[in-house]
């Protein structure tokens, strides 16, 4: 087996699509099947999201997937430039990059309010951290 997606909450489908976009994600399926779309974005190095448009009491859950903790996680190759995209787009980091053992990590929000992780694991971390040849 293997998980094949995560279903993200969103308030509507356009804002979404642009926001994901933006930080780099792939527009894989948008299909319209009457009251809804299937709507799936993925990630440059795999890792996909159904974003689905919250209806009636979902909505409530927009932004609150998690319960309040960090319930997505971003890794990158190169923390400046994708700390930078998801600025851009709307997203906003609640604290400044650490570096952990495990590599360098700041949590951010999404525009709906949702707490993920972007984290350069540790290996590449080191190699940010080289000066150029």
């Amino acid at each position: 087996m293997r998980l094949a997606l995560v279903a993200l909450l969103v308030p509507d489908y356009d804002p979404a699509i642009a926001f994901f976009t933006a930080i780099g994600f792939h527009l894989v399926a948008d299909e319209d099947q009457g009251r809804k779309r299937w709507v799936v974005v993925e990630a440059p190095s795999g890792g996909r999201l159904l974003l689905a448009r919250a209806v009636g009491d979902q909505r409530a859950s927009i932004g609150r997937q998690a319960g309040g903790r960090v319930g997505f996680f971003l890794e990158t190759d190169d923390f400046a430039r994708d700390s930078a995209r998801i600025e851009a787009a709307g997203g906003t980091f609640q604290e400044a990059p650490r570096d952990e053992a495990y590599g360098r990590v700041a949590v951010w929000h999404d525009p709906w309010g949702n707490a993920w992780d972007l984290i350069a694991p540790a290996s590449q971390t080191i190699a940010l951290d080289r000066p150029p040849p």
